[in-house]
């Protein structure tokens, strides 16, 4: 059996693979491989391991329908037409559960980032602005018993929320599609509408998925119904902000301050007016990004790969 993988997993994943016998082609060059090369290189391929934003389309399954699995880098599989796999029988694998630490701490950081104004006080430095004492610089501010709001309170939202009430007693509210009894009953989350969320947050984290009701979710009219002092981090999809929206609002201070570790569009030009603002904080994708999380995604690509190439249901398919 064959295995094509669009980018860069960890080792662990690649000697799992050798030794249940599948042979492995690996994306190598330093760019994002295009539509037609990714349905090029998976012509004589039994699986693929999809790493990066390959947008894997109807057009795509298609053309690749004689794949017997397809292993997503990543939890989020908003970039698969989920319904054309299905309907050539291709089950789709993510990676739920693994990363949920690592992308809640990468949410902890902007929020501190953001408050205290970190990377452009670091920007100063490098730019020999810092030349004495000054008792009143660009000030932060501090999240010590704020409210904290979760859009999207799962597994990743969770963590963020214990995070925030151990370390800085912040309350916490939050709005899904339902409730979250364990959030509740672990660290008193309080249920709210959406309304009251955008109203009450002093911090507003997002963690949702990006979905048709979720895209562009927040424009200029919801960032209008935030606090004038609050802070909007972003972990989950660029997709999930309007970016001019967002600008226009830091701009306008509508609201105080924005943390993201997803753009939109990914990757963001170095010229974004975004990386100038001194009450923002900005990272490439990095949510994920450790060693001990990327090794655990690719212990989990490979029992998808290994069970879907048996014809077996895969343990981690998205439904």
């Amino acid at each position: 059996m064959k295995v094509f993988i669009s980018g860069n997993i960890a080792p662990v994943g690649l000697k799992q693979l050798e030794e249940n016998n599948i042979t492995i082609t690996q994306w190598k060059e330093n760019r994002q491989i295009t539509a037609e090369e990714l349905i090029d290189a998976c012509k004589d391929q039994d699986a693929l391991v999809s790493v990066g934003p390959n947008k894997l389309n109807a057009g795509f399954l298609n053309a690749c329908k004689h794949l017997k699995v397809i292993a997503l880098h990543s939890v989020g599989f908003d970039q698969v037409d989920l319904d054309a796999a299905k309907k050539l029988n291709i089950p789709i694998g993510n990676t739920p559960g693994v990363l949920s630490a690592a992308t809640a701490d990468t949410a902890f950081l902007l929020m501190l980032a953001v408050s205290r104004k970190a990377f452009f006080s670091h920007k100063k430095i490098i730019q020999g602005e810092w030349k004495n004492y000054e008792p009143s610089p660009e000030l932060g501010i501090e999240v010590k018993g704020k409210t904290l709001g979760i859009f999207g309170l799962g597994k990743i939202g969770l963590e963020m929320a214990k995070k925030c009430a151990a370390a800085y007693q912040m309350k916490v509210i939050y709005h899904n599609r339902s409730h979250n009894e364990e959030a509740e009953k672990e660290i008193d989350a309080e249920y709210v509408s959406f309304e009251t969320l955008l109203a009450q947050s002093d911090v507003l984290s997002i963690h949702t998925a990006l979905t048709p009701e979720t895209k562009d979710k927040f424009t200029i009219d919801i960032f209008k119904q935030m606090k004038p002092n609050s802070i909007f981090i972003n972990t989950a999809r660029g997709g999930i902000h309007n970016e001019k929206d967002l600008i226009t609002a830091l701009e306008e201070k509508i609201i105080w301050g924005a943390g993201l570790d997803v753009t939109n569009p990914e990757p963001m030009d170095k010229d974004n007016p975004l990386l100038a603002m001194e009450n923002v904080a900005v990272l490439p994708h990095i949510g994920s990004a450790t060693e001990e999380t990327r090794a655990a995604m690719a212990k989990i690509i490979v029992q998808n790969v290994v069970a879907g190439l048996k014809g077996e249901q895969l343990p981690f398919e998205v439904k």
